[in-house]
């Protein structure tokens, strides 16, 4: 099979998804208007509430929720072979997970860029908004660590990308300081920085000659500093670093997936993998553990929390939703999709991907992941003339810039959260945003440096894909609630909700019952997995006998006030 025609397909339709099904939900269900009034404009502080324009707040938006997850995922799912990954790929992005950020988006911007977790107070129960908060806590806990010890390991193994992610910071500083405060246009000061991004790149080599104990500096020590970093982030103005940097870095991003996508189409390669490959070596079984796999290619419990957390803060215009939301979905879906591609066509031979994915251990690997991916994205981008040593320089600074931005949004997004729950209980101290940050950020530390022998976040890497399914399906239920009140259709949140909430609520069984076979090893997994999984079917079981007790009855309001 041609990689080239199934990219190809799959384009086609996302295309249609945003052209026909997007323009429904926003017209006939949530009946977006030009002129209603948006959280940015009304609570502007110039800190999170800030009226951005669109181009910026997309790039924002989708750098925040491209992390490494939809890279990794897809990478190990390609063992059950590529046919189920792809289709859920497609599938799923439009009418899953790109509908879920999208509602999610509009919701908390008609809820004064609110979180879903306290909307979920509102919609259901003020008891359901604690549990709710708790589990975003726990995801957003795990997503840290995990991605902070990631970016660690990446920056060990391959020591030329230190240089051009650090220029990222300075440039995108520089980029705010440029626009917010002397007042420049956008254009040509972005312009000249996407350049030094892009220089950077090959000069990152040269850098290291320069500073040679960089190679020596540990992954721990790397971790301490990305997590350093990420709170200094999540306490500065949005226009300052987060906001500019997400800009440029989608840029870069973009960059990356246009050259992976022109390279796939002028290689045309072969998928050398199997269709469908339903009984791998030490593998779980493909339903349901496909659908938690590959996670954010399709559907991300996350991606609400960045659309509540810090998106809807910034949104101008209420039709912005669409291509913001919808659209930064569908963007991830593409990443999703190449990285299926790369898995699966990247190799030269069918002997070459089967001695890679011969068994669960060898795909489940961190280092095979990402090779994967780095790998045959490489082969892609070295079909138009780059030099495959380049290319894969540029393959891995894509996946760290993709983890780094996810970094700086979740640590954001675990201070608001921490500042949420602190307010619903009256603990004045931490709705300050440094000491609600510096507990958040501790609280990864301590995670990434003690768990797992000094693995970090990885110990807990099972637990996020289950974990942030569970809080997508929690999101949509919300919405359901949100809809049924205004006396609109149910049936495309309701739908979705019962498929990611049921699928995964099994696959978290599953892992516990492997977790509990082990449990001296694993006490954390079996503790994590099963108070989230407790928690997750609490909220459920409310929202779902609220949903059956309301059923019918005339709509609360016609306007979409807060409850």
């Amino acid at each position: 099979m041609n990689a080239a025609v199934l990219a190809g397909i799959v384009f086609v339709v996302f295309a249609l998804g945003y052209r026909f099904y997007s323009k429904f939900l926003a017209q006939r269900i949530f009946a977006l208007a030009p002129d209603e009034p948006v959280p940015a404009e009304e609570f502007e502080d110039g800190v999170d509430y800030v009226p951005t324009r669109r181009s910026v707040l997309w790039g924002h938006h989708f750098a925040s929720i491209a992390g490494a997850a939809p890279i990794v995922g897809p990478a190990i799912a390609v063992i059950w072979g590529w046919a189920p990954a792809l289709v859920w790929v497609c599938l799923g992005t439009v009418f899953m997970g790109a509908s879920h950020d999208f509602a999610a988006l509009v919701i908390s911007a008609r809820h004064r860029g609110r979180s879903m977790g306290e909307i979920a107070g509102d919609v259901i129960s003020p008891r359901v908004k604690a549990l709710f908060l708790l589990i975003i806590s726990l995801l957003v806990w795990v997503v840290l660590a995990v991605f902070a010890y990631i970016i660690a390991t990446l920056f060990v193994s391959t020591p030329s990308s230190i240089f051009p992610i650090n220029v990222q910071i300075v440039v995108a500083m520089t980029l705010g300081w440029l626009v917010y405060k002397r007042g420049l246009p956008l254009l040509v000061p972005s312009l000249v920085g996407y350049a030094l991004l892009l220089v950077a790149i090959f000069y990152g080599e040269s850098f290291v000659e320069l500073v040679p104990g960089i190679r020596e500096v540990p992954v721990l020590t790397w971790v301490w500093i990305l997590l350093l970093y990420s709170f200094v982030a999540s306490v500065l103005p949005v226009w300052l670093l987060l906001q500019p940097r997400d800009y440029l870095n989608s840029h870069q991003l973009f960059t990356g997936l246009v050259l992976l996508i022109a390279g796939l189409f002028v290689l045309q390669p072969a998928v050398v993998a199997p269709a469908i490959n339903p009984s791998p070596e030490g593998a779980p079984p493909l339903f349901p553990f496909l659908f938690v796999t590959i996670a954010c290619g399709a559907i991300s419990g996350f991606h609400g929390l960045v659309s509540s957390g810090t998106t809807s803060k910034q949104l101008a215009r209420m039709p912005d939703a669409r291509p913001i939301g919808y659209g930064g979905m569908l963007a991830e879906g593409m990443l999703g999709l190449l990285a299926v591609l790369a898995a699966t066509a990247g190799f030269a031979t069918s002997e070459e991907w089967w001695h890679h994915y011969s068994s669960w251990g060898a795909a489940n690997g961190l280092a095979a992941k990402l090779d994967a991916f780095v790998s045959g994205g490489a082969m892609f981008v070295g079909s138009l003339g780059v030099p495959v040593s380049t290319a894969k320089t540029l393959m891995a600074v894509i996946v760290i810039a993709f983890a780094a931005t996810s970094l700086d949004t979740g640590a954001r997004i675990q201070r608001l959260v921490i500042a949420e729950l602190a307010g619903t209980y009256g603990i004045k101290t931490l709705t300050n945003r440094f000491v609600a940050s510096a507990l958040g950020i501790s609280a990864a530390l301590v995670l990434a440096v003690t768990q797992g022998g000094g693995t970090g976040g990885l110990a807990l890497w099972p637990l996020f894909g289950t974990t942030n399914q569970l809080v997508a399906s929690v999101t949509l239920l919300i919405v359901s609630i949100w809809l049924q009140r205004r006396g609109r259709p149910v049936i495309y949140t309701l739908l979705p909700m019962l498929a990611v909430g049921s699928v995964t609520a099994w696959a978290m069984l599953g892992n516990l019952i492997g977790y509990y076979g082990q449990f001296e090893e694993l006490w954390l997994l079996a503790l994590s997995g099963t108070l989230i999984l407790a928690l997750d079917l609490w909220i459920m079981l409310e929202g779902i006998a609220m949903l059956a007790r309301e059923r019918g009855q005339v709509p609360r309001a016609a306007a979409d006030a807060p409850f």
